[in-house]
């Protein structure tokens, strides 16, 4: 799905203290192992986003308007996800970011078990739309190269068993890359877990990562941004 430009990874994030976080987890395993969960999650995806660059330029999605310039982003450009559902914040950031680079990979920071690897090749994909299938029927992975209608964000429900084949219902020539477990509560941990120690070659916020898990989920750095070693953003806001 490679565009004329260089693809655009687009990381959905809520930022801590301004948004509930992980609130399915935290369900399970309290408030604060939810946050320390999610901080640990952003920084190791964001790692493999640098990782997989220069040929995807990664965003940092911010769910809140007033946080694009917040220190925990400091690390790439920010782009709002705009007012509304899941749907509507999918089309915003999507839209934007395929007019600025012409193909365009949507992510979250659930699936922290994601390599380089996967995103290159979704990224490299000859189809239009690609997409990684999570196991509870959604998906952790979206990209395309052509524009899509809003409609069609809109008419899909999410956080379903059938949102990804409701998507791809709307859609041709989708091509898909490995699906992935995403963490939304206490019991997905285990598989992450797992996953996490199967991995050849895992980025040091992903080996942080399992330690913490392995640990009881005691002990997380939770505080200060994510990653810094990008690069100073200023002037790298997306409009």
């Amino acid at each position: 799905m490679a565009g004329d430009a260089m693809t655009a990874l687009a990381i959905f994030v809520k930022t801590p203290g301004l948004s509930p976080i992980k609130t399915r987890l935290a369900a399970g395993i309290g408030a604060e192992r939810a946050e320390g969960f999610y901080r640990l999650a952003v920084q190791a995806v964001a790692e493999v986003a640098q990782a997989a660059m220069p040929t995807l330029t990664p965003y940092w999605a911010v769910a809140e308007a007033e946080a694009l310039d917040h220190t925990m982003w400091s690390g790439f450009p920010t782009v709002a996800q705009a007012e509304g559902g899941l749907g509507e914040r999918l089309d915003h950031v999507y839209r934007t970011l395929l007019e600025r680079h012409g193909a365009v990979l949507l992510i979250g920071a659930d699936a922290p078990q994601v390599t380089a690897d996967l995103l290159l090749a979704a990224a490299l994909k000859a189809s239009p739309f690609v997409m990684g299938r999570a196991e509870d029927g959604g998906f952790w992975l979206f990209g395309g190269t052509r524009a899509i209608e809003r409609a069609v964000w809109f008419g899909v429900p999410y956080s379903m068993a059938d949102t990804a084949d409701r998507l791809l219902e709307q859609l041709s020539e989708v091509a898909f890359v490995t699906g992935l477990r995403d963490v939304d509560r206490a019991d997905d941990l285990a598989g992450l877990r797992a996953h996490l120690a199967q991995l050849k070659a895992p980025v040091a916020g992903q080996v942080a990562l399992a330690a913490w898990l392995s640990g009881g989920m005691q002990g997380a750095d939770i505080s200060g941004g994510v990653l810094g070693v990008v690069g100073d953003k200023k002037d790298r806001q997306a409009p």
